[in-house]
């Protein structure tokens, strides 16, 4: 089979199901919502600034993140993989045409969660005068998400093949993502400097950071964070650590039973 043709089978069943729909419709209203409603409570004196629209965005992720994991875990449970192992002996093109499909797709659902985000915080802001796309950081700010929520994806098929139980997969990502990296920033000495090189630690340089990696701080709005790496490297470590997830689950899937 072709990889067009591996393309062509991979959107069409993750398109078969609802799942992918309604993941993205739940990121988008939750996010952009939030984001909104932080917008309309910042006072005119502090202004909203772009990079404080994007403050939600790991929300809409964590919603890709389950997305990415159900397009592999499910196929497990209902024993579609075998048979698709069966089509196609090369389980690493099934796997690598899997991620790309469900990559795109998050991809997209980001940029369109981010420029949402955006829109709707400059229509009810009081002073929107900070929020033009005036500069590179301006846009890595809001288009930057797209290729975040895309190398997230990547990261969760690599954990959804690992796991293969949907439960699971959903309970790692989850826990890992939103609580397990703050808590290791809580072990005495050198939690702080174990998180700073934690990935989703190091990804939120470069949705909010500063192009000189910085704290950025408006008056009475949180500061952007700090890392040991600039945003763009930021961007690069996150995808590694993302690429090897995946990498490692390539060799599970070829050892493993289907």
């Amino acid at each position: 089979m072709t990889a067009v043709a591996l393309l062509a089978v991979e959107r069409i069943k993750l398109f078969s199901t609802r799942s992918p729909w309604w993941c993205a419709a739940l990121a988008l209203v939750m996010t952009s919502g939030i984001a909104t409603l932080i917008a309309m409570e910042m006072p005119a004196e502090a202004p909203v600034q772009v990079s404080t629209t994007q403050f939600t965005y790991s929300f809409g992720m964590s919603v890709v993140m389950v997305m990415a994991a159900l397009a592999v875990t499910t196929e497990y449970r209902f024993g579609t993989m075998r048979a698709t192992f069966q089509a196609v002996p090369d389980r690493n093109a099934v796997m690598v045409a899997k991620v790309v499909v469900v990559a795109l797709l998050a991809g997209i659902v980001g940029e369109v969660i981010a420029f949402t985000s955006w829109g709707a915080s400059r229509l009810v802001a009081a002073d929107s005068s900070q929020l033009a796309l005036d500069s590179a950081a301006d846009w890595r700010h809001v288009a930057g998400v797209g290729l975040v929520y895309a190398a997230a994806a990547v990261l969760a098929v690599g954990v959804g093949a690992l796991v293969r139980h949907t439960a699971g997969a959903v309970a790692v990502l989850l826990v890992y993502s939103m609580v397990g990296e703050s808590l290791v920033g809580l072990i005495p000495n050198v939690g702080p400097k174990i998180q700073d090189w934690l990935p989703f630690a190091v990804v939120d340089n470069f949705v909010l950071g500063s192009p000189t990696g910085a704290a950025v701080a408006g008056t009475g709005q949180p500061p952007a964070p700090e890392g040991p790496l600039g945003p763009w490297p930021s961007l690069g470590y996150f995808a590694a650590v993302a690429v090897a997830v995946f990498v490692v689950s390539l060799v599970v899937v070829n050892r493993r039973d289907a």
